[in-house]
């Protein structure tokens, strides 16, 4: 006798497979998360020499420092899809709904200080990501043109401020430092608190509406060509340094730090050109979910439905991996050699895979929403939740 229809669809195979590929899911965007989590990988686990125009080896430097900031852009995304999207929660709601990122923004960070302590040679995310949870609570109720506004000014604020507070700490010395590391300084969040606020800005838009993302795909595109040329043709001039390691001319090395479209930098042309590049890939990626090449891309999609449980994983298996290749969890270089990007990244995408279609919610995307739900109840916010 064949199944039920109840039976069937109340399974939670089916459940799963409605989350993932349902039509009311925007998998444009799950894509663009699994697109910055594997830039992530490759950044972290491959050596890459300086991008070279003329040579293709080098061309996968465009990892650097861009994962991460489609990574911080669509955090924002997530923020306003799961507050309202185009219509944002109000009264209670919004309350509640504060209170949870809240929450998700603690655990963010005790799970990073955790993988902190894996002693895995990278500077984990997740720690800015908590701060920058906690400066996007007070802007739930904002609409897209004052969180675009706001975004501009910080724009041409921040990276002065950061320059300021890196040449306090020792030209640079903040990343490295126990509150550095603590509050995600590599990602310092007075600059990447403006991929936060346009991603939340993008979010309060319709983003099923065709002209939405055709208008992210040109307006990014066109950010990301201004940046890059203004580097190129107007670039801040070179900087020396003594043996310390401290800049010869402090005017000259605050000048480069402000107006650079270097990975990492946090200039001001970084943020308009890789800020463009990101939302750029939001628009292409939701764009190209419109068409069947939606289930070419199912693997990335569903790693994208868990970039929490993704990036964990593989910051996890990495400590284990070389502790027991190389007896030691903190030699990056000896890992590297060991070739690790392929096993783990195909690793860690089939196991996203396989969770998403049997299962539904990765397991700490899950742990966070009910952590987020019994610390601060009430009705759901959200159909994403």
């Amino acid at each position: 006798m064949a199944a039920s229809p109840a039976v069937v669809d109340g399974s939670a195979a089916a459940r799963a497979w409605r989350r993932l590929g349902g039509a009311k899911r925007l998998g444009g965007i799950d894509l663009a998360r699994g697109l910055a989590l594997i830039g992530m990988f490759a950044a972290h686990l491959l050596t890459i020499d300086a991008f070279d125009a003329a040579e293709p080896e080098t061309w996968l430097d465009v990892v650097n420092g861009r994962s991460a900031i489609l990574f911080a852009t669509l955090a924002g995304v997530s923020i306003a899809l799961v507050t309202g999207g185009a219509t944002p929660v109000v009264g209670l709601a919004r309350k509640i709904a504060r209170q949870r990122l809240g929450v998700r923004a603690a655990f963010l960070w005790v799970l990073g200080v955790i993988l902190i302590f894996t002693g895995v040679p990278i500077y984990v995310i997740l720690p800015a990501y908590a701060v920058l949870f906690c400066l996007a609570m007070p802007l739930l109720g904002v609409r897209p043109r004052a969180l675009l506004a706001i975004a501009a000014i910080l724009t041409v604020t921040m990276p002065f401020l950061v320059a300021a507070i890196e040449a306090l700490f020792g030209w640079g010395g903040a990343t490295d430092s126990a509150i550095g590391l603590l509050i995600g300084w590599a990602y310092p969040f007075p600059v990447w608190s403006i991929f936060l606020i346009t991603g939340l800005a993008l979010g309060r838009l319709d983003l099923s509406r065709t002209r939405v993302q055709v208008g992210a795909l040109l307006i990014g595109s066109l950010a990301a060509v201004v940046g890059y040329s203004l580097a190129a043709v107007y670039p801040a001039g070179p900087v020396t340094y003594d043996m310390n390691g401290a800049p010869t001319d402090a005017g000259a090395w605050f000048l480069a730090s402000v107006w650079t479209a270097d990975a990492h930098s946090g200039g001001i042309l970084e943020v308009i050109a890789s800020g463009g590049v990101a939302v750029a890939a939001i628009g292409a990626c939701i764009l190209i979910c419109r068409t069947a090449l939606r289930w070419v891309f199912l693997p990335l999609r569903a790693a994208g439905t868990m970039p929490l449980t993704a990036y964990s994983l593989q910051v996890v298996v990495w400590a284990v991996w070389a502790q027991i290749a190389l007896g030691a969890t903190t030699d990056l270089w000896g890992f590297r050699g060991l070739e690790p990007f392929w096993p783990l990244t195909i690793a860690v995408l089939l196991a996203c895979m396989l969770w998403a279609l049997v299962v539904g919610r990765g397991p700490l995307e899950n742990l966070s929403n009910m952590l987020s739900r019994r610390l601060a109840p009430g009705p759901k916010v959200s159909r994403l939740e």
